[in-house]
């Protein structure tokens, strides 16, 4: 469909602008089919489309994602489109911005004869396709953000990097490298990409003291 997560847009768009008669007809949309046959929340939800490819960038996404979503009331449906390849490292960067019992639904196929449908934790999910030998088709991937609602437990999810980090250190006796590396391997990420957030937690910390 195009104008979702779609370059047709643009076209629909310089259409409208010429006088051209834009008539849309219902069809197939796997967000929508997606969102309807998950079991999450429907009467709020908010769809982003791709993620940033970059580690970085994508976890900064995240971030603010949740942020936004801990000032709602509610919980609402985040609905993300992604690729095969890189859907382990998605879920390994929800998984550390909200905590493994973040409840997510990973639609696979959708409407063809492989349709598949994942429902759980975050946790569930990465261990289910983390064991497969490769990951294949078009995903659709559905989380229920917690909102205000989901109280202490819900602003706990969101532990910064630097809290875990330091927790590895007094309760194993390693130094910050060793840390990190042991959490890396604990969230099915690189210690480079981990490092980095430490740093932009530390900036972001630095410049809201002053």
């Amino acid at each position: 469909m195009p104008s979702i997560s779609d370059p047709g847009g643009w076209l629909a768009a310089e259409a409208i602008a010429a006088g051209v008669a834009v008539i849309p007809i219902p069809g197939a949309n796997a967000a929508l089919g997606a969102l309807v046959a998950s079991g999450l929340p429907t009467d709020e939800f908010q769809f982003i489309g791709f993620l940033p490819e970059k580690a970085g960038a994508r976890r900064s996404r995240l971030e603010a994602l949740a942020e936004e979503a801990s000032k709602q009331e509610a919980a609402r449906t985040l609905i993300f489109y992604e690729a095969p390849h890189r859907i382990l490292e998605t879920l390994a960067d929800l998984e550390a911005v909200w905590g493994p019992a973040l409840r997510v639904v990973v639609a696979r196929e959708l409407t063809k004869i492989h349709e598949e449908f994942l429902r759980g934790t975050v946790a569930d999910a990465r261990r289910e396709l983390g064991a497969r030998e490769r990951v294949r088709g078009e995903i659709t991937l559905l989380v229920e953000a917690p909102g205000q609602a989901g109280g202490p437990a819900a602003s706990g999810a969101q532990e910064k990097i630097a809290v875990r980090v330091a927790r590895i250190q007094t309760e194993n006796g390693v130094d910050e490298k060793e840390a990190l590396k042991r959490l890396a391997r604990e969230l099915g990420q690189s210690k480079s990409d981990l490092y980095r957030e430490l740093q932009r937690e530390r900036a972001r910390l630095k410049s809201g003291s002053r």
